[in-house]
């Protein structure tokens, strides 16, 4: 499991990227779609705020293996989370996490039944970093077309899988 160090460092990855693209099947097709972030910070717990009336809330249930992914290509950070998925009603984490941009999406407001949060227990991932501008990153490219190292073996690239 990961560690409260490793689970700061996650957030500190996709918190400034704030939206993520979370993958769910529908009948046997992948789907992705682009959700906001709408917490302060990151204990193995995703949330968003949804429509419990929307077909995709529908087809996240059904089969409640999601992956989030996010990407910041300027900072060359990318994440990737898998967990499984599960709908809340929970009054008082909508009020923690109600803001004016949740808000904007939900006119009838946070009490309408409509109104629901998707939580997302993640169970693993992978995030990949480097520290390389993109003309280092590219020689290392054509580096590895010379030789047996491919570039994410390369110093300055930085891979971690963890559950």
């Amino acid at each position: 499991m990961s560690t409260k160090e490793h689970k700061q460092k996650i957030w500190e990855m996709i918190s400034d990227i704030g939206v993520c693209m979370l993958t769910s099947t529908d009948d046997g097709q992948l789907r992705s779609r682009p959700m906001q972030l709408v917490q302060k910070d990151y204990d193995g717990t995703i949330w968003f705020f949804v429509k419990k009336s929307a077909s995709s809330v529908d087809e996240i249930l059904e089969n409640r293996e999601v992956c989030l992914s996010f990407s910041c290509p300027e900072k060359k950070t990318y994440v990737s989370l898998t967990g499984k998925a599960s709908l809340s009603q929970d009054e008082n984490l909508k009020d923690k996490f109600w803001s004016p941009f949740v808000s904007a999406w939900f006119p009838e407001g946070k009490k309408s039944t409509d109104c629901a949060l998707l939580e997302i227990k993640i169970e693993s991932g992978e995030h990949w970093t480097s520290d390389l501008n993109s003309a280092e990153y590219l020689f290392e490219v054509f580096k590895s077309n010379f030789s047996d190292r491919t570039p994410a073996s390369n110093d300055g690239i930085e891979s971690q899988k963890f559950n």
